[in-house]
């Protein structure tokens, strides 16, 4: 049965009541759902784990939950076959059990594979790509509910579409991901000036693994993080030391940011002194244990991904339209990096990347700092992360995609008549 409330996504901010809510547990059971949909005149969504922050995934059609759809299928050395709908913290520790790893994770593991690789999804690390090229082949139910499989030599077009699809070519059923050997990360976190960070920019994205830091708007200190693989056994944190970093990284955190929503007026000064109070960290452990955090604070985000040799100049530029306008962003901007990759709509798409995500405590006013955030970032080359808030369209999406026309020659391969197009859709792609 479909909830009172409807589907809602993590943050609580952007919710549906589709006209039916269900559980496929097979792919003959999507082929099902999305034949008699199809039959109905209705669209298909899909929902993962609720980690996109816009309107991706809301529909008044059906929604698939792909839930049950959970499951390692084979390891096959370092290729591995995974249902859609399993979680990145489920995959991560089944592949570290068979110790493989994947080479690149961001810093939240709840989303589902399927949702991950649709919107592009990354962590950091100037020589390595975000999560969707890993992909090897990608299974899905197209929309006449044919069941499609796509890799580099069966359909080379398809492959690289499907790698970052907002949910526009199919339900993805499915995928096949190119795994690495389970390797340990040495992560060193520290605070540093922000003048001496962004004129040492470079030396720090080449000079380590893994490489990003946070910056408070208001403060001028930036908190660093270097991620570099090691043979060295793991050092992991103790109970202790796990738990003060749980409630400085969210307690502590959660409690400026309720205090700074009531009085708005302290921000500024608040930020310095979290920025202060940011400690040190220095620790050995698995990958995609050091990767990944614990996220109970609440927020929304805006993202884009500029070019690389850009970066400082963005993030000077973000910070002083912050200050200049005086907003109330109590949260810090995070700052990472990837390489280039092929992929038709991935953000990184053809060139070094910097990644500068602006976030925003829940319950207070986002649209005027995200709107003045974009317009900076835009008219620097960037390109929004298709999970986060943004307020483009296709007619301003598609120039910044050499690639466009050839995504959107899948799409009507795939979907001809919009099945998958709900409005964010339509607005981001246009008409199939």
């Amino acid at each position: 049965m479909l909830p009172v409330e409807g589907w809602r996504n993590w943050t609580g901010d952007e919710r549906c009541r589709p006209a039916r809510l269900t559980e496929p547990a097979s792919v003959d059971d999507v082929v099902a759902e999305v034949r008699r949909a199809r039959g109905a005149g209705q669209t298909v969504r899909v929902a993962g784990s609720g980690h996109s922050f816009n309107d991706a995934v809301l529909t008044d059609g059906v929604l698939l939950s792909l839930k049950r759809m959970n499951r390692v299928l084979s390891m096959d050395d370092d290729d591995v076959r995974v249902e859609a709908g399993i979680p990145l913290h489920v995959l991560n520790a089944a592949l570290d059990d068979a110790g493989l790893a994947l080479p690149n994770l961001g810093d939240i593991d709840r989303q589902t594979i399927a949702g991950a690789i649709a919107t592009g999804t990354h962590g950091t690390g100037a020589r390595l790509f975000n999560i969707s090229a890993a992909v090897r082949e990608v299974e899905m139910v197209t929309g006449t509910g044919e069941v499609v499989r796509v890799d580099e030599s069966s359909d080379a077009d398809g492959w690289r579409a499907a790698r970052v699809n907002l949910g526009a070519l199919g339900v993805v059923t499915t995928v096949s991901l190119r795994c690495v050997p389970a390797f340990n990360l040495h992560g060193v976190d520290r605070s540093l000036p922000l003048d001496d960070v962004l004129a040492g920019l470079d030396d720090l994205a080449d000079g380590n693994d893994h490489f990003e830091f946070y910056v408070f708007p208001y403060a001028r200190l930036a908190y660093t993080r270097t991620n570099n693989r090691t043979d060295d056994p793991p050092r992991p944190r103790s109970r202790l030391r796990s738990r003060v970093d749980d409630i400085a990284g969210n307690e502590l955190m959660s409690m400026l940011a309720r205090t700074a929503r009531r009085f708005p007026e302290i921000i500024p000064a608040a930020n310095r002194l979290a920025a202060r109070l940011w400690g040190g960290s220095n620790r050995i452990d698995r990958s995609h244990r050091v990767f990944c955090s614990t996220r109970r604070l609440r927020f929304t985000e805006t993202e884009y991904a500029v070019p690389r040799e850009r970066a400082a100049e963005a993030v000077e530029r973000v910070l002083q339209t912050i200050k200049a306008r005086r907003f109330d962003v109590p949260l810090p901007i995070e700052v990472r990096f990837a390489a280039g990759d092929d992929a038709f709509l991935s953000p990184a798409h053809d060139r070094a990347t910097c990644h500068i995500s602006v976030h925003q405590f829940e319950g207070m006013e986002w649209r005027r700092p995200f709107a003045a955030v974009e317009e900076v970032l835009y008219e620097l080359g960037g390109r929004p992360h298709w999970g986060k808030r943004h307020s483009q369209t296709h007619d301003t999406l598609a120039p910044l995609y050499p690639e466009w026309s050839a995504f959107q020659a899948a799409r009507r391969r795939f979907d001809a008549d919009g099945v998958f197009a709900n409005d964010y859709v339509l607005r981001t792609l246009g008409a199939p």
